[in-house]
């Protein structure tokens, strides 16, 4: 079995939680782990913005730079200080969390529940693919931009790398059932996979769908095909 050593009083939390997910997996490999299956921790995310250089000038000034606060799941992803306010035709909402590092294209990830209450009809697309849909207004302390498109509900997704691709046996585009546990346990269908070795092993939903069934951050699902 896999020994994890590290100094408690030097880690982040990042790594903390990396060092929980290597024992987990390596205690499945040996055949501890008693609840079975090879098991996938769960990230549960929160509306938020992916800014581009030029965006982030005019929402913040020219040559703003982004305050890291915090570290998230997967590797040099981080939660920003600053926030913006999204403008829809009915509504708006704000303090949403920019996330770092700026990204070629502006995308805002909202949730479903959002739709209604600022008058978006956002699609459910993969990170990334924003080419016809919605746009939105959003508003900076220096200044205000008009998306064209961009405004998404990000589908549901696992991360996972190279490795654990072969061990799952899955590709990356692949679409896979995944399970869990639980007072509300089910099934998640329509499960996308996205295999590359920047990425740490992560079930991603969003809070929409982890209020709806009981799902917390580090919960732990398994692929069932």
């Amino acid at each position: 079995m896999l020994l994890v050593l590290t100094k408690i009083n030097q880690v982040t939390d990042m790594e903390i939680d990396d060092v929980v997910r290597k024992v987990i997996l390596a205690l499945e490999r040996d055949g501890y782990y008693v609840k079975g299956g090879s098991s996938i921790p769960v990230g549960v995310s929160n509306r938020h913005i992916h800014l581009s250089k030029q965006h982030i000038g005019e929402l913040f000034g020219e040559n703003y730079a982004l305050t890291k606060m915090k570290d998230l799941s997967q590797p040099n992803q981080y939660a920003c200080q600053e926030c913006v306010t999204l403008v829809g035709p009915k509504g708006t909402i704000e303090n949403i969390r920019i996330l770092g590092p700026e990204r070629a294209n502006t995308q805002v990830e909202i949730l479903a529940s959002d739709c209604f209450k600022v008058g978006i009809e956002a699609a459910v697309r993969e990170s990334g693919n924003i080419k016809d849909t919605s746009g939105a207004a959003i508003v900076g302390p220096k200044g205000c931009i008009q998306l064209k498109e961009g405004v998404i509900v990000a589908a549901r997704h696992i991360h996972m790398n190279v490795q654990d691709a072969k061990r799952f046996g899955c590709m990356d585009g692949d679409y896979v059932k995944v399970e869990f546990g639980g007072i509300r346990g089910g099934r998640f269908d329509n499960v996308l996979v996205r295999v590359s070795d920047m990425y740490r092993l992560d079930f991603h939903i969003d809070i929409d769908e982890a209020n709806c069934f009981g799902i917390k951050n580090k919960d732990l699902v398994k692929i069932i095909r």
